[in-house]
């Protein structure tokens, strides 16, 4: 029987290999983002049916089953060019131009300056400009680099690895240097989720993050940066506990790799009474996020916040309107509230976690902290949710995912379906996540905790 469940959960794994593979083959997203949808749609489903299956399995083939399928699902994200993101090509760009002694900050793409460092690739010519993902530069020349005419957005940490990735790269690798950088942090998180969950957790768990069809998608095939960011996060809150600087000097250069991981403090401070121990992360934290920056601010002669400012604004964060952000809050409350009260819900959340949240499981907080900025901000963008994924594999509360297929349906079936089905795909991520709380609330209360997963004290929700 042992062996019979080992082979349905191999099969089921092998039928989301070969499923998100032909997913990622399909050029659907600016052409039928309907169909890419149904895709996305099969994806999802066998990814469940396989992490259902994997409950089943006996805990000696676990490690290695997951490990196997981290490998395996990372991989299908190398079969074709970026398809549904063209943000690995500003990576590919800053690379370059601090290969060749330029800080990024400095200069647009776009900007004549750097002509010599510009190549057929990121800089197409003629008829090569047709069709989308192309912008303008010049006459007769186009560019891959969504926002040419800004400069970067991307903190140190990220810049750096962008440089590494240039420089280890063969020469002409174009898209798959970074594409195999990103497959290979993919697996490491995948190792390093299987590391701590196997000392305070399941590692069946793990398979929340190594087998979601957002990672060869978002991380592999798009080879966003995110997944550095979340691999230092996930080291992060798996040190912490015992270590706190090291752990708070790791979470701050997640921090400087992609800005979001600053929700993760709460988590990381949750619970803890003594003032120096908080100070301790904090502390770590900033210095950190300031070690690393350091080297930007003496070599650049530009403001190394980049386009930081200007991509908030142009994201709607700040219009509440403007990209149908807040769009949960906006069913209830005026447009002109919505950010307000966003800010005081997270804060709320926040002051929870800290207050009585698990010092040993500083992950359950920062779930409840980054889940709830996810429902109340809405965010148009899949990647984004990468963190969140995370943090799911980490806690075992499996009903947060349907924030990460939210994400998903916004950015791809948005497309083809109009601008409220980010608001509907939300709203049922949201009913998701309260139907959980409820059926874990009731068991708790009945003395029966859910399986692979143990009773919360205090961070449930």
């Amino acid at each position: 029987m042992n062996s019979l469940r080992t082979a349905v959960t191999a099969l089921l794994l092998t039928a989301l290999a070969i499923t998100l593979a032909l997913t990622i083959r399909k050029d659907g997203y600016y052409a039928d983002p309907a169909g890419l949808s149904w895709w996305y749609a099969a994806s999802w489903t066998l990814f469940a049916a396989a992490a259902w299956a994997l409950r089943k399995v006996p805990a000696r083939q676990v490690v290695p089953l997951v490990l196997a399928g981290a490998v395996v699902v990372a991989a299908t994200g190398l079969v074709a060019a970026p398809r549904t993101s063209t943000d690995s090509f500003r990576y590919a760009w800053d690379g370059r131009v601090q290969a060749a002694g330029i800080s990024p900050y400095d200069h647009t793409p776009a900007d004549p300056a750097l002509t010599r460092l510009r190549d057929d690739w990121l800089f197409p010519h003629g008829a090569a400009c047709t069709g989308p993902g192309r912008a303008p530069v010049a006459a007769g020349t186009c560019t891959r680099i969504n926002r040419p005419q800004v400069p970067t957005i991307y903190p140190p940490v990220a810049e750096g690895y962008f440089l590494l990735v240039h420089e280890l790269s063969p020469r002409d690798v174009r898209h798959k240097g970074l594409q195999t950088g990103a497959a290979l942090l993919s697996v490491m998180t995948a190792g390093a989720l299987l590391m701590i969950l196997r000392r305070r957790g399941d590692p069946r768990n793990a398979a929340y993050w190594a087998w979601c069809p957002a990672v060869p998608v978002e991380v592999v095939n798009n080879a966003h940066v995110d997944v550095l960011a979340v691999l230092l996060s996930v080291v992060a809150l798996g040190v912490v506990v015992r270590r706190r600087t090291t752990g708070g000097a790791l979470l701050g250069l997640a921090i400087a790799a992609k800005m979001l991981p600053v929700v993760l403090l709460p988590g990381a401070l949750s619970g803890v009474r003594r003032v120096r121990d908080a100070i301790a992360v904090v502390l770590s934290a900033g210095a950190a996020v300031g070690l690393v920056y350091l080297p930007y601010l003496i070599g650049s002669h530009a403001s190394v916040l980049g386009y930081l400012g200007g991509y908030a604004e142009e994201e709607g964060y700040e219009d509440a309107s403007a990209r149908n952000r807040y769009a949960l809050l906006r069913l209830l409350v005026p447009d002109a509230w919505a950010l307000p009260l966003a800010v005081a819900v997270v804060l709320a959340v926040a002051g929870y976690v800290l207050r009585l949240g698990e010092p040993e499981r500083p992950w359950s907080g920062a779930l409840l902290v980054t889940g709830t900025a996810f429902l109340v901000m809405t965010p148009g963008y899949s990647w984004y949710a990468l963190l969140l994924i995370a943090l799911v594999a980490l806690d075992g509360r499996w009903e947060w995912l349907g924030i990460a297929l939210a994400g998903a349906a916004t950015y791809v079936t948005g497309r083809a379906l109009g601008g409220g089905t980010g608001t509907v795909a939300y709203a049922l991520a949201a009913v998701a996540v309260l139907a959980g709380w409820a059926v874990r609330r009731r068991r708790a209360a009945a003395g029966r905790s859910p399986e692979s997963e143990p009773v919360r004290k205090t961070v449930s929700a």
